[in-house]
């Protein structure tokens, strides 16, 4: 018996080893930044077994092969449906700024989504502003409602935009609701989904977390996207879930989430309904493509763009990230950046340092305290080099400042659902809206403005002070990029 104990213990980490070296020669083959497999490889050596458990579910990104066949299926009908959009009147190439000019030839030749003008922009900073103008704007609904969200946690007057749904079905309203299984399982427990559905309310659970599918798709994928889009007429998106911040995550010990959203009118509300139209066939398999937007309405001569960034699973590469480079790259004064997770990559936080080596004025506005332990680490591994580059870093006390904003050279600005870091950048469903408008984005800098007062200065004198403590934890979860 102890020879077959004895055998069987050898086999056992024969076949671990072997296990091993062949996880190990799929990352290497991976194309994929060099400092992001090099993490893996860490994960995999330090934490023997658990370490090659998680580079099967979270080390590549694996949509599931129904997901992934139907997006590669739908490509060249969505892609021929946003390239109509370069004959609408609101594309106007000859009034492009310099900062949205090159972001709008990025995303055309990427993805047939130009910039697009005669849009009205309202920004919205409170929940209660958000939440109410979202139930007015569903009461008024004739046609049609889209959603989808991450998060829609049930309480407050997220009760009420719920009641507001089942209303506008009840009076022949077509509503449609998409919502990610793992950020939204408190509502799939509740009795919403239930009255929602009984309402005649499509509500879909996006990316369905289940013990059966974890060695078929990437757990950690997610559906990010935060949209609302009522009649074609109205849009919204924005940092903001679908939850009452009075009533989520209370015991969190961060304070109330601080979101803002954007009130959208004008033709890019046609391409955001096109994004959740997207979403809404990768899930089902049910396509239902709007309408173009009005192309013979009057745009002002002063009419200012908007560029739709969509990133994803089936969509273009890491455009986001490559949008986001670009803007960094053509500041001639300022950059502000507001972000609740900020874990970056190498070459993001080398187009940082550079922006602040070239002596542009950068700062970076994040969260004192965050709901994520390993986030908050890992981040302030990233200060040292900031701050010796010159970048300015802000920690901000009243709250989990949730929102997701960049504005250079307070001329442009990026607004949306994305978070710097690589999950964001590189893996979930996202959208970011880049707009080329001096009066909105001196709102959103007023507003970053107001963050900036109620935060604290990182003294890099006092920061290279800090304990042999701190610098441990900020190494070892460091270690963790991958899976931040």
């Amino acid at each position: 018996m102890d020879k077959v104990y004895h055998f069987l213990t050898l086999a056992g980490i024969g076949l671990y080893w072997v296990l091993v070296a062949g996880v190990t020669l799929r990352v290497v083959l991976k194309r994929r930044a060099v400092s992001v497999s090099l993490a893996w490889l860490m994960v995999i050596y330090i934490i023997p077994v658990v370490g090659v458990l998680c580079y099967f579910l979270f080390g590549e990104l694996n949509l599931g092969r129904k997901r992934a066949d139907r997006a590669r299926e739908m490509f060249h009908p969505f892609g021929d449906w946003f390239y109509q959009l370069n004959d609408c009147n609101a594309h106007i190439t000859d009034g492009l700024g310099t900062h949205i000019s090159k972001i709008d030839h990025l995303c055309n030749n990427r993805m047939g989504i130009p910039a697009l003008c005669g849009n009205q922009l309202q920004l919205q900073t409170t929940p209660q502003e958000i939440l109410l103008s979202v139930i007015n704007d569903i009461e008024q609904a004739k046609q049609s409602i889209r959603m989808v969200f991450y998060i829609w946690h049930p309480g407050g007057l997220a009760d009420s935009v719920a009641s507001a749904l089942i209303q506008a079905a009840k009076r022949g309203v077509d509503v449609k609701v998409l919502l990610d299984s793992a950020g939204s399982h408190t509502f799939f427990k509740s009795h919403w989904a239930k009255m929602m559905r009984d309402a005649g309310i499509e509500l879909v659970e996006g990316l369905k977390v289940s013990p059966w599918r974890i060695f078929l798709r990437r757990l950690d994928l997610r559906q990010h996207r935060k949209i609302i889009v009522i009649d074609d007429d109205v849009a919204y998106t924005g940092s903001m879930n679908m939850v009452d911040p009075a009533y989520f995550k209370q015991d969190s010990g961060v304070g109330q989430w601080i979101d803002i959203m954007i009130r959208i009118e004008g033709p890019t509300v046609n391409v955001l309904s096109a994004i959740h139209c997207w979403d809404w066939e990768v899930e089902t398999g049910d396509r239902q493509l709007p309408a173009q937007p009005e192309c013979s309405i009057e745009i002002p001569i002063d009419s200012k763009p908007v560029q739709v960034v969509p990133s994803g699973p089936g969509m273009p590469d890491h455009l986001i990230s490559q949008v986001l480079t670009l803007a960094m790259h053509q500041a001639e004064e300022s950059v502000r950046i507001t972000t609740p997770y900020f874990v970056p990559s190498a070459d993001l936080l080398e187009t940082i340092k550079t922006t602040a080596q070239r002596g542009i004025k950068v700062e970076l506005i994040i969260p004192k305290n965050n709901d994520s332990i390993m986030v908050k680490w890992a981040s302030r591994a990233f200060y040292t080099d900031l701050l010796s580059s010159g970048v300015k870093i802000y920690e901000f006390d009243g709250g989990l400042l949730h929102t997701k904003s960049v504005v250079i050279d307070e001329l442009f600005c990026l607004v949306g659902t994305v978070n710097m870091d690589m999950r964001s950048l590189w893996l979930n469903f996202e959208v970011t809206l880049a707009v080329e408008d001096p009066a909105f984005t001196k709102e959103m800098h007023t507003l970053q403005s107001s963050y900036v007062q109620r935060s604290e200065q990182v003294d890099y004198s006092v920061w290279k002070q800090r304990s042999i403590y701190h610098r441990f934890f900020e190494r070892l979860f460091y270690l963790f990029n991958p899976l931040l």
